[in-house]
């Protein structure tokens, strides 16, 4: 596998169209698909990619979008997060996200909105306000605002076994609350 490939597939038309609205037939393709090159992701195996923009831009898709697809409604979907926000950060350092398209740039934020660390929420406003990625700036202060009042994502609690607050199930009860 190569970050290419990875890019290509992620970018491409019909794959777009399963972004935020995924069914199982596309989970299942991206696990036969990408979950070998997942593991060694998590390995560490793929760190060289890392010396391009487009080579970190694949690997944070690798460890933060394309897990919530192969583990869907499972802890593993949200085990790789961190190592994505490692990755995303130093390609930022490094001033990588500078040459990147917006969709693409877009993508090496997202693990910062998919953090339940409020600083990684203020991060994620940061860069999505500093980029100008208006449609994505509004779903960083939505997911910031989340987090700022629960700590965390209620809506992850059933899937990595922690209980929820009264106010947690009230909201996610609430035509406010966000269902996966």
């Amino acid at each position: 596998m190569t970050p290419e490939e990875i890019i290509d597939f992620w970018f491409s038309d019909t794959a777009r169209a399963y972004w935020f609205r995924s069914t199982p037939e596309f989970d299942r393709e991206i696990s036969s698909r990408f979950e070998t090159s997942w593991v060694q992701a998590r390995d560490g195996q793929l760190a060289d990619w890392e010396q391009t923009a487009a080579g970190a831009l694949a690997l944070v898709i690798l460890l933060d979008q394309l897990p919530l697809n192969m583990f869907r409604d499972r802890p593993e979907g949200f085990s790789t997060e961190a190592a994505s926000r490692a990755v995303a950060g130093r390609a930022i350092v490094q001033g990588l996200d500078a040459s990147l398209p917006d969709a693409w740039k877009a993508f090496l934020y997202l693990p910062f909105m998919h953090s339940e660390s409020l600083a990684d929420q203020d991060r994620s406003v940061e860069l999505f306000e500093q980029a100008g990625l208006e449609e994505n700036l509004k779903w960083a202060r939505h997911h910031h605002e989340i987090v700022r009042r629960f700590g965390r994502f209620p809506h992850r609690n059933a899937i990595l076994g922690r209980t929820s607050t009264p106010e947690e199930t009230a909201w996610l009860a609430s035509p406010e609350g966000f269902s996966p």
